[in-house]
């Protein structure tokens, strides 16, 4: 039985493929390369180049490899650009992801894990947020996965397809042994941009919105290692396989960094003061947002390796030199 995994070319995706791999698994990734890479693909994987809202391509593949279960990381990502076009995200996240379901349903794939978002709980009333939250997304990224939460939920329900739905807080670092990480150019994740200002790849950076309702004004997030985020799904694939429920958690380590906390680590670790301007804040940005991870921890066995933002940003900068000397990304 083989796992097939959407946007395996992409910076988590590559890293669920490796994880898999490391772990005795066949992998087919399926991916368009619009933001993934060819290389990134590890060579024991299948590449498969095309679209997983493509219904002809995707049951094709699904019946010639056996596909016991789908990983689905495809998808658009930046909150800001979902607020100007938010058709476009409910066509890739939502609409898409509606495909995906009914080819996997038709040729009877066991096990569905979800990548979705911290964004489906807006601006929290109170952290650390737990699953059980009121969910409230106040962006169109945030409402494009939970409406795919639904659709999991509903069709769960109804036919023999087991899920677990992840909730990503912040994805950050690189992998332990430099295989691969966080390698789109233009990337908005604070860490990766907070890196290669450092490095002199670009001229500084801007933090966004100073007059929050948090120690010292910049947005609080949780920061999760992408290699622990990774083995979160092995676990998940683990417990689906064994006959556990269907569940939703949330991927994160229980504490929150402020953006000028998470500036002041870069500059610490490079060793480099790079230029910080303050800016407005950005449209559909919460203030704070922390997980718990009791559930994750309680139902799926997860165990943290990398609960360290001085690590995570460490492999951040080793990778991003790496990028540099490969002369990609």
């Amino acid at each position: 039985m083989t796992i097939l995994v959407t946007g395996g070319a992409g910076y988590i995706g590559s890293h669920m493929a490796w994880e898999l791999l490391d772990a005795g698994e066949q992998v087919v990734v399926l991916d368009n390369l619009s933001t993934g890479f060819r290389w990134a693909v590890p060579d024991k994987a299948t590449l498969v180049v095309g679209d997983f809202g493509d219904e002809d391509l995707v049951t094709e593949m699904l019946t010639r490899h056996d596909i016991e279960a789908i990983i689905h990381f495809a998808a658009k990502i930046v909150v800001p650009e979902s607020v100007a076009d938010p058709l476009g995200y409910y066509l890739n996240n939502t609409a898409k992801a509606r495909t995906l379901l009914e080819c996997a349903v038709d040729a009877g794939v066991k096990h569905f894990i979800f990548s979705s978002t911290a964004a489906v709980y807006g601006d929290p009333e109170h952290n650390p947020v737990t699953e059980d939250d009121r969910l409230k997304p106040i962006s169109p990224y945030g409402r494009s996965k939970l409406m795919v939460e639904w659709m999991l939920e509903d069709v769960a329900r109804a036919l023999p397809l087991s899920y677990v739905v992840l909730r990503y807080f912040n994805v950050a670092g690189a992998d332990p042994q430099g295989r691969t990480g966080q390698s789109t150019p233009n990337a908005t994740h604070l860490i990766k941009v907070a890196v290669q200002s450092a490095l002199g790849m670009r001229p500084g950076m801007e933090v966004f919105g100073t007059d929050y309702p948090t120690p010292d004004g910049s947005c609080l997030r949780d920061y999760i290692h992408v290699t622990d985020l990774a083995r979160a799904h092995l676990d998940a694939l683990r417990h689906l396989r064994a006959g556990g429920a269907s569940v939703t958690c949330n991927c994160g380590y229980e504490k929150g960094f402020s953006v000028l906390e998470v500036i002041d680590v870069v500059k610490k670790i490079s060793g480099v003061d790079f230029p910080v301007a303050l800016s407005h804040r950005r449209p559909g940005d919460p203030a704070a947002i922390v997980a718990s991870n009791a559930r994750i921890r309680e139902t799926l066995g997860w165990v943290p390796l990398h609960d360290n933002l001085d690590e995570i940003i460490e492999q951040a900068l080793n990778w991003e030199r790496r990028l540099h000397n490969m002369k990609i990304g």
